[in-house]
């Protein structure tokens, strides 16, 4: 069973903690996360592009010259795509990039990520932050004490609080909840900090007792 050692808020050691074997001691599944990462970042896409067809295009309902006598080709339309400011043959519409991932297919995208950054020694747990007033200055320095470089998810108990205020302004900190936490967010941090409220654990339904 993976065992990190619980920080204090001044970056010490105060006791370790046991992670769960399921979520952060699995062997990565990197086709799995590949997958789900592909769905997030397809799900973020607006899909908002539109192009008009002739049909759409304004004008365009009378014909340009007479069908015979004039030596060019026969035309019924400037809306046609071959015509300039005509309208677009096949072009892009409105839609959605969403792509159905199964839940299954999720956890075990986000239990493989977890594993390995724990394989590498990448996450962090915190007793607790301790800021009684938002202090942007002190949450670098926990951050320094904590040995993080790089960008680091900070996953915290709940939005709005003095810690929550002290760590937005960090540009290479992103702050989520227990409830946002993600496969993508995870691969793109070099380390993940947790509150120690907030690491990941087995329902009591999936915890197996001897009797």
């Amino acid at each position: 069973m993976p065992t990190v050692t619980l920080r204090d808020k001044a970056g010490k050691s105060a006791g370790s903690v046991e992670l769960a074997e399921e979520i952060f001691g699995i062997e990565p599944n990197v086709a799995v996360m590949h997958q789900v990462v592909t769905a997030q970042l397809a799900a973020r896409r607006s899909g908002t592009q539109s192009t008009k067809t002739r049909a759409e295009v304004a004008g365009g309902g009378a014909k340009p010259y007479r069908q015979k006598g004039t030596g060019n080709a026969r035309q019924g339309s400037i809306s046609a795509p071959h015509y300039r400011g005509g309208g677009v043959a096949l072009g892009p519409k409105p839609r959605s990039y969403a792509q159905r991932t199964p839940k299954k297919m999720k956890a075990l995208a986000l239990r493989s990520a977890l594993s390995d950054r724990a394989a590498d020694d990448k996450i962090i747990i915190v007793d607790t932050f301790g800021f009684d007033a938002p202090s942007t200055k002190a949450a670098v320095a926990l951050l320094k004490d904590l040995g993080v470089e790089g960008k680091a998810l900070v996953v915290m108990p709940e939005h709005g609080d003095a810690a929550w205020k002290a760590f937005r302004n960090i540009p290479d900190v992103h702050l989520i909840t227990p409830g946002e936490l993600n496969t993508y967010d995870v691969l793109v941090s070099d380390f993940v900090v947790f509150h120690a409220d907030t690491v990941p654990s087995l329902p009591a339904a999936e915890t197996k007792t001897e009797a």
